[in-house]
């Protein structure tokens, strides 16, 4: 991937999240985090919405089902990692329950949340 391509792909990336993080503000969470680093990985979204932890990964795809292609094995489990990690840094947070959730984007705006899109351990 060249340069040019890797910017335009950074791009489309964040406003993904913004749309994601505007959906999901409309849905009554509170977003705590966006492009969370970790040791393991980065994080999407982080959200609260009461005593649910969100650990939101966002897709863009042109289609539903190839967004939900591009959630892959290996992703998750370093999602999950973080997402663990985070919370055990983040003491205030140790009593809420994690889920992980999903946000595919989609030309048009169309945009669809799936809470609980995969098992943690």
């Amino acid at each position: 991937m060249n340069n040019q391509t890797r910017k335009q792909a950074e791009r489309r990336g964040r406003r993904a999240e913004r749309i994601a993080a505007g959906l999901l503000r409309l849905k009554g969470y509170k977003i705590l985090e966006r492009r969370q680093q970790t040791p393991h990985g980065e994080i999407d979204l982080i959200a609260l919405r009461g005593k649910i932890l969100a650990i939101v990964e966002v897709k863009q795809r042109q289609t539903l089902d190839l967004a939900q292609q591009a959630l892959h094995n290996a992703d998750l489990s370093r999602i999950e990692e973080a997402a663990y990690y985070y919370q055990a840094r983040n003491t205030k947070w140790e009593n809420k329950s994690i889920r992980f959730d999903a946000v595919f984007v989609m030309p048009w705006l169309r945009v669809k949340h799936v809470k609980d899109a995969w098992r943690g351990y």
